[in-house]
Formats: C-alpha cells, sequence, structure tokens
C-alpha cells in the first residue's frame, strides 16, 4: 500500500513503546544486530532466488517468509511496483550473494503461513540477521505476528534507527494519517483512539473517525493485562493490514470502513506529548 505523509517523521521523535552508512553502496551493520543473535545450529540451506524483499525460494524447493519484514510489493499483473520494492529485492539478492549463496535458516514457533511457506528467521554466514540488515537500510517495515516474535525488539531497534536517519522508504515519512487511508494493504497509520469496545469478537480502538484497530478475541492472549487501559484519547502509531470492510456487502451505521487487525501488542506505539 503507498502512504505518504511529509510530517509523518516528525511523530517520531515523540513516539513511545506501550511495551516495554544506511541505505547505501557500502555493507553497513547496523549495533542491533548484537540482539538477533545467530542460533548455535541453523539450518543450512542453499538458495535459488530471491523473489522480493521479504521471500527467498531454496533450491529444495521451499519458498520462505522471513520473519520480522513486511518489504514494500513487487509490480505484478500490471501494477507498477511500490517504492523500494525493486531496491528491497535488489539488496537481499547482494547479501545472499555475499554469503555465497548459503544462509542458515531458523523456522519460527509457527512455520508455515496461509499460502504453505516457510517461515523462518534468516542469517547469513558471516551471523547477520538478514530482516534486520534490510530493516536498519529503510528496505522494510516492521511487522510483529504472535507467536514469531522472539526478535522483535531487535527489528524495532533497527527500523527506529533507518526512520531517526531518514534511510531508504524512511526517507518521506510514510505514516498515514487515519483519513488519509484509501485501499487495502499494508500501512503504518496515526491518529487518536476515540473509543475502546469490547465484545465477543475481540477489542475494538476507533482511530479517528477513518480506521477502526481490531485485536481478535484469539489473540488477546498476546496482550499483558491492562493493555487498553487509559488509551482513549491517546495519540497512537497503528501497524498491519488493512481491509475494507464496505466490499463485503456494504457497512452498519457507524461502523468504519477501514479495518486493521492488531497482531500483537509492538504493532500499536503510543505518540507522547
Amino acid at each position: 500500500m503507498r502512504m505518504a505523509n511529509p510530517s509523518g517523521f516528525a511523530l517520531l521523535q515523540k513516539r513511545a513503546p506501550l511495551v516495554g552508512a544506511f541505505f547505501m553502496a557500502v555493507v553497513w551493520h547496523f549495533p542491533a544486530q548484537a540482539f538477533c543473535l545467530l542460533p548455535d545450529r541453523p539450518q543450512q540451506v542453499a538458495v535459488r532466488q530471491v523473489v522480493d524483499g521479504d521471500t527467498l525460494r531454496l533450491v529444495d524447493g521451499r519458498s520462505v517468509r522471513l520473519i520480522g519484514i513486511n518489504a514494500p510489493e513487487i509490480g505484478r499483473n500490471g501494477r507498477s511496483s511500490e517504492p523500494y520494492a525493486e531496491a528491497a529485492r535488489r539488496r537481499l539478492q547482494v547479501l545472499v550473494k555475499a554469503s555465497d549463496g548459503r544462509v542458515g535458516l531458523v523456522p519460527g514457533i509457527d512455520s508455515k503461513d496461509k499460502y504453505g511457506r516457510t517461515l523462518a528467521h534468516i542469517y547469513s554466514s558471516n551471523g547477520d540477521n538478514l530482516a534486520a540488515q534490510l530493516l536498519g537500510e529503510g528496505l522494510g517495515y516492521r511487522v510483529a505476528v504472535a507467536p514469531n516474535v522472539r526478535l522483535s525488539a531487535c527489528h524495532q531497534l533497527a527500523e527506529q534507527a533507518a526512520r531517526k536517519a531518514g534511510a531508504g522508504l524512511w526517507r518521506r515519512s510514510p505514516v498515514l494519517r487515519a483519513e488519509q487511508v484509501r485501499q487495502s494493504g499494508f500501512a503504518v497509520v496515526a491518529g487518536r483512539i476515540e473509543a475502546v469496545q469490547r465484545n465477543r469478537g475481540g477489542v475494538w480502538l476507533n482511530l479517528d473517525d477513518a480506521v477502526v484497530l481490531q485485536v481478535p478475541a484469539r489473540l488477546l492472549r498476546n496482550f499483558p493485562a491492562g493493555f487498553f487501559d487509559n488509551l482513549k484519547g491517546r495519540q497512537v502509531e497503528a501497524r498491519g493490514w488493512v481491509l475494507d470492510r464496505s466490499r463485503k456487502g456494504g457497512l452498519k451505521p457507524g461502523q468504519r470502513r477501514w479495518l486493521l487487525s492488531l497482531t500483537d501488542p509492538g504493532m500499536l506505539e503510543r505518540i507522547s506529548g
């Protein structure tokens, strides 16, 4: 999803988590990678193809989706690529080539996505976590989807460094105000929590007059006790995949058109001040 908000970068300076060099021709190592420690015995695999900035195809036929990052979409079926999509793919190609085409694979707790792809942390031959590398260069968005959130703090630090430096896609902040959402797809959205509601479907957070954030009931166990206390009236930044509810036969009176489901506490941050 294309996103543009020239004033959004200023929000970074005021952000605080609710829970607890850069894009150049040279190889850049972000200090936070020390927190993405290489396990003792990752599975060694050979890469046949870099599909895009967050997906690899292995020689053994598996498709692997990197945990912790959502890269801009490559254009297909006549659609143009999103900004930095091609750059993310090229950079991942360079990183894989520098690792002699072989990488270390550590499957996630949830090892498959709905498309049958393997979900994994991927490491280069010198021990770098490739998702953190790309995030630190501004070539993707940090995502946290439980239960595969073991390295989310490390990935958050990498993205924060790219934001502060205005690297890659953060050169012009992609953060949208809630009222600027116009289409489905991945988005980082900022706004004010107008109401917090609970029902059998989970917790619903009304973001301004345009977007509703949902924590599905099945995912509530991933959120700390008291997480939703005192959220009303707060300025927040949320990220995830936006859905257009008007395409399912119309909206009920008072419903917001755009729905963004939160998959982990790390996908919602408070903007202080």
